[in-house]
């Protein structure tokens, strides 16, 4: 092993890799292609440390040549897999990791799984008519996103490091090129089943779910039809991830099934928006011309791709089974939602009237378009009696009359709690985020980073990570967003 392996710490990483021992036709070997110039942009310890990796033990600049593919990483076996799925609703056949590579898994220490995975490590044998290249801007994105998620506790996939490079590529004009390392406990997406459902490989279809049984969901294997159980497992963790989406105003903008991972993460971010103003009707995609992903529609949307796996899963769970499984889902997700929103208001105990509460906020939120972040964290700091908390809530409207007749009904609502002021404070605070990854945000960091200047978003991703924390170098990003941040466009470029 040479030097500079084990100057960076990569020979501590414990590669076993499952999938490369799969069929081999199920994906295509391909080393990475090197960007020119690439250098670091952002590295994260945390994700390091999950890997078992000692943050401190390593120089991450060092890390740069062996995730670009200059040089060999001990134990890696990269490959690009193959999967399909539906794309706004149709189905594509010619889908596949056209720009990423599974570099491999690695275990850590406490026996912990984790894929490795590189974004826009060049063409594969699925990029169809792509060079293979993600853009800084869209990799900067991703690599927020993933530790925003993180800190408000949503399922997500995140990034060990974010490397950028001296190459450029056409997108929205010519754009720098750079690498996401990402990393993830599973790569298999709903559109992996997919793929040998509608090509009719029903052996391979229940070979991928043994190995899912196996790798991610081995207690569903005691069940008397394990692939339902696994079915219905997915499901859960889904209803539940959609259900924190919509209490935390976030938007995906592509919720395509290749997009859902089997693990129920947040996966594979483009266009995504955290609302500013409370908006259902938001389209973050300015490519769905259609409006098939809003944000009202999330949990039907979900819904679908759950129907599209079930689809998929007939070979192996009789059709009736999983249609009876698939009535559950609004269910599921209405209770996850009413449990996260119910935890926002400071509502310990169940109560006649909570659901219309919310239901009551959100109409109301809606028709004011309120900004909910920073009006839950308002709510998280109010007092009995305090009357000067009340007005920056109801400042907050543009009709303060209707949000103070909800306050003083929420009030009441309180009333019923058996929780001191204090301890209710400190719950809302743990769920309630001071900031939250505002587009604006994105696009400053992006604007520096183009220019070189990667301090900005690394100051960015600390705030992320702890969003409930006063960061006063940074509690601007607590004030109103700015008023160009209503013309930022987004795309599937994006």
């Amino acid at each position: 092993m040479d030097m500079k392996a084990r100057c960076a710490g990569l020979e501590r990483l414990n590669f076993d890799n499952t999938y490369v021992r799969l069929p081999e036709r199920w994906y295509q070997r391909r080393e990475p292609s090197p960007l020119k110039g690439a250098h670091l942009a952002g590295f994260n310890p945390q994700v390091a440390a999950m890997l078992g990796l000692d943050p401190c033990d390593l120089d991450p600049r060092e890390l740069v040549p062996f995730f670009n593919g200059e040089q060999e990483i001990p134990g890696a076996e990269p490959l690009a897999m193959k999967y399909t799925g539906h794309q706004f609703g149709f189905y594509n056949p010619d889908l596949g990791d056209g720009r990423g590579l599974l570099l491999g898994e690695v275990v850590n220490d406490s026996g912990e799984r984790f894929d490795i995975h590189v974004k826009g490590a060049g063409r594969t044998a699925f990029s169809r008519f792509g060079d293979g290249r993600a853009v800084l801007r869209s990799s900067v994105r991703e690599y927020l996103a993933g530790e925003a998620m993180a800190g408000l506790g949503i399922p997500t996939t995140r990034a060990l490091c974010l490397i950028a490079s001296e190459q450029f590529t056409q997108r929205n004009g010519m754009e720098p090129c750079a690498l996401l390392v990402r990393v993830t406990p599973c790569h298999i997406r709903f559109g992996h089943f997919e793929y040998f459902f509608y090509t009719r490989q029903y052996d391979e279809l229940k070979q991928l779910a043994d190995y899912c049984l196996d790798r991610f969901y081995p207690d569903c294997k005691q069940a008397d039809n394990p692939y339902l159980a696994m079915f219905l497992e997915v499901q859960e963790r889904t209803a539940e991830l959609v259900a924190l989406w919509q209490c935390y105003g976030f938007v995906h903008g592509v919720l395509n099934t290749d997009n859902m991972s089997i693990l129920g993460e947040t996966f594979d971010y483009g266009p995504y928006t955290f609302l500013d103003g409370y908006d259902p009707d938001h389209v973050a995609n300015k490519n769905d011309h259609e409006a098939r992903y809003a944000f009202r529609k999330q949990p039907e949307i979900v819904l679908w791709n759950m129907s599209a796996f079930a689809q998929a899963l007939v070979p192996l769970v009789p059709q009736k089974e999983l249609e009876q499984a698939l009535t559950k889902f609004m269910g599921r997700f209405r209770f996850h939602e009413q449990k996260r929103m119910r935890a926002r208001l400071g509502l310990q105990l169940e109560a006649e009237g909570d659901a219309d509460l919310i239901a009551d906020l959100k109409k109301l939120a809606a028709a004011q378009r309120l900004d909910l972040t920073r009006f839950f964290y308002l709510l998280s700091e109010l007092e009995e009696g305090d009357e000067a908390g009340l007005t920056r809530l109801t400042s907050l409207a543009k009709d303060s009359e209707h949000l103070a007749h909800w306050l003083e009904v929420y009030q009441q609502r309180l009333a019923k709690e058996v929780a001191s002021t204090p301890i209710r404070q400190a719950q809302m605070k743990a769920v309630n985020p001071r900031y939250i990854l505002r587009n604006y945000m994105a696009e400053e960091v992006i604007r520096e980073a183009h220019a070189g200047d990667y301090k900005p978003l690394n100051e960015l991703v600390g705030l992320l990570r702890e969003p409930g924390t006063v960061h006063q170098d940074l509690d601007r990003y607590h004030s109103e967003p700015p008023e160009w941040a209503a013309a930022i466009c987004l795309t599937c470029s994006s």
